[in-house]
């Protein structure tokens, strides 16, 4: 129809007509007058899709500066996961699914390792989200995430709930949710969020910090396939993602205190 320059309608209006017409053809194949409803069956998807963006300083310091009075999570756990999120560009699944064990130094650095754990029925989003990532310096001097500390918590954020249908920190989500919507954060404006934030800030950093590296840290399958790219042990050196990392900077503002 646009094709030729006609007007179009609504999906919602599709979804009426042949709502309308299934309804007759109905009639006909009961009373034998058609073989078959040609209308019945179709799928329409009509939900109005939202195109998520990375956040803005002035929203990241809105979200830092709001106070948090939560009671399905603990003010340390909510700092930590949206501190974690801001510095590493993490799903949010896999930052909620980290154990303290996951936490290992790797060539002298401090690095997250996101990897499957069959025991509890959990693995990354896809192949390449198995992966290191070297912890920035603003998380290892943050007193209240004890990144280095053995707690003795099995999780590094211990007071998450399991929902029904096995996604941990789901009390996480559904108060992060209702958060950001109560202090005016636009809705195309969600966790996923921080992931485009990082992944903006670091494709602007310096010439140096290469591209590979940056899907590598992100967990994106990489657009240069080469030996050793999934593996860090051999390929790229730990040193490399660490420089991605480091390279992350927010305004003091939009750093959410602890």
């Amino acid at each position: 129809a646009r094709e030729r320059g006609q007007e179009t309608v609504s999906g919602k209006t599709v979804k009426n007509h042949f709502s309308r017409l299934s309804a007759l053809w109905m009639h006909l194949v009961q009373r034998e007058m058609a073989n078959r409803n040609p209308w019945a069956g179709w799928d329409f998807n009509i939900t109005k899709k939202i195109v998520r963006r990375g956040w803005t300083d002035d929203e990241l310091t809105l979200l830092a500066h709001t106070p948090w009075n939560g009671t399905s999570v603990s003010r340390a756990t909510w700092a930590g996961i949206i501190s974690v999120g801001m510095f590493t560009g993490m799903r949010l699944g896999e930052i909620c699914n980290l154990r303290r064990q996951d936490i290992e130094v790797i060539e002298g650095i401090p690095c997250f390792h996101v990897r499957p754990h069959p025991e509890d029925h959990w693995s990354p989003k896809t192949s390449a989200g198995t992966r290191i990532i070297p912890i920035h310096s603003h998380l290892l001097t943050m007193d209240g995430l004890d990144l280095l500390r053995d707690t003795g918590e099995h999780y590094l954020f211990s007071d998450l709930t399991v929902s029904s249908t096995g996604e941990r920190g789901d009390n996480f989500a559904r108060a992060f949710s209702k958060h950001k919507k109560r202090i005016g954060i636009p809705e195309d404006v969600t966790f996923h969020s921080f992931r485009h934030t990082v992944s903006t800030k670091l494709r602007n950093q310096e010439a140096h910090i290469r591209e590979l590296w940056i899907d590598t840290v992100l967990g994106h399958e990489a657009s240069h396939k080469s030996q050793g790219t999934m593996n860090y042990t051999s390929g790229i050196a730990v040193a490399n993602l660490q420089q991605v990392i480091e390279a992350l900077h927010y305004p003091e503002e939009c750093i959410m205190p602890f």
